[in-house]
C-alpha cells in the first residue's frame, strides 16, 4: 500500500513538472530586428521591471536602448545600477518599434514630462507598441493615451488613471490595442511577454 501511494505521489509530481506552469520563454517570440527603447528614472526605477523585460527582449533577438533624464549611472530601488545609452530628449520615435516606460517610485519624474508625453503619443500614432508598468502608466494617462481604454497601474495611482478617463481594471497586465500596462514588479514577466507577443505579430 505504501509503495502504491509513493508511486502515485511520484507520478503527480512528475506530471506537474512536465505539464504545469507553461511559462513562455524568449524562444517563443521572434524579435530579431526589432528595436526597443526602455525609459528608466534616473533614481529609483524598479529593478525587476527593467531587468526581466530586457532579458526577454534581448534573448528574443531585439536590440534594447536605455534612455533616461541623465547619462549618469541610474540607480534602482533595490540597488541595481544601469548606465543609460541615451538621453530621453534625444530619442527619435522613428528609430524604434516599441517604447517601454519602467516603473518604480522614480517613474513619477516623467508623469508631467513633455518629452515623455510626446514620445508616447508619437509612438502610439505610428502604431508602435507602447508599454508602461507600475507607476509609469500615469505618464501615458497624462499624455492622453488611456482615455476610454482599459488599463492598469500600481494600486496607489488608480485615481490618477481614472481622472484621465482610463477604464481601470485592476488586472496585473492589460492590453488595449498596441498599449500594454501592468501593475507592478510581480507582473514584470507577463508584461514583457505581452509586449513581445505584439511585436512578434508586426
Amino acid at each position: 500500500m505504501r509503495n502504491c501511494l509513493f508511486l502515485l505521489l511520484s507520478l503527480i509530481v512528475i506530471g506537474s513538472v512536465v505539464c504545469g506552469g507553461k511559462k513562455k520563454t524568449a524562444k517563443q517570440y521572434s524579435l530579431a530586428g526589432k528595436r526597443i527603447v526602455m525609459v528608466i528614472a534616473h533614481q529609483n526605477f524598479r529593478d525587476e521591471e527593467y531587468r526581466e523585460p530586457r532579458k526577454l527582449f534581448e534573448e528574443a533577438g531585439a536590440k534594447v536602448t536605455v534612455a533616461s533624464s541623465s547619462l549618469n549611472i541610474a540607480r534602482g530601488m533595490l540597488g541595481m545600477k544601469v548606465k543609460p545609452d541615451a538621453l530621453l530628449d534625444s530619442i527619435q520615435v522613428q528609430n524604434y518599434d516599441a517604447v517601454v516606460f519602467v516603473g518604480g517610485m522614480g517613474a513619477t519624474e516623467y508623469w508631467e514630462n513633455p518629452k515623455a508625453h510626446s514620445l508616447a503619443q508619437e509612438a502610439y500614432e505610428k502604431g508602435n507598441v507602447v508599454g508602461a508598468i507600475c507607476l509609469a502608466p500615469v505618464t501615458l494617462a497624462n499624455a492622453g493615451l488611456l482615455a476610454g481604454k482599459k488599463a492598469t497601474v500600481f494600486q496607489s495611482a488608480t485615481d490618477n488613471l481614472k481622472a484621465k478617463g482610463a477604464i481601470y481594471t485592476g488586472r496585473s497586465v492589460e492590453v488595449a490595442g498596441n498599449i500594454v500596462t501592468a501593475n507592478g514588479p510581480a507582473a514584470a514577466q507577463a508584461f514583457a511577454e505581452a509586449i513581445a507577443k505584439l511585436l512578434t505579430k508586426k
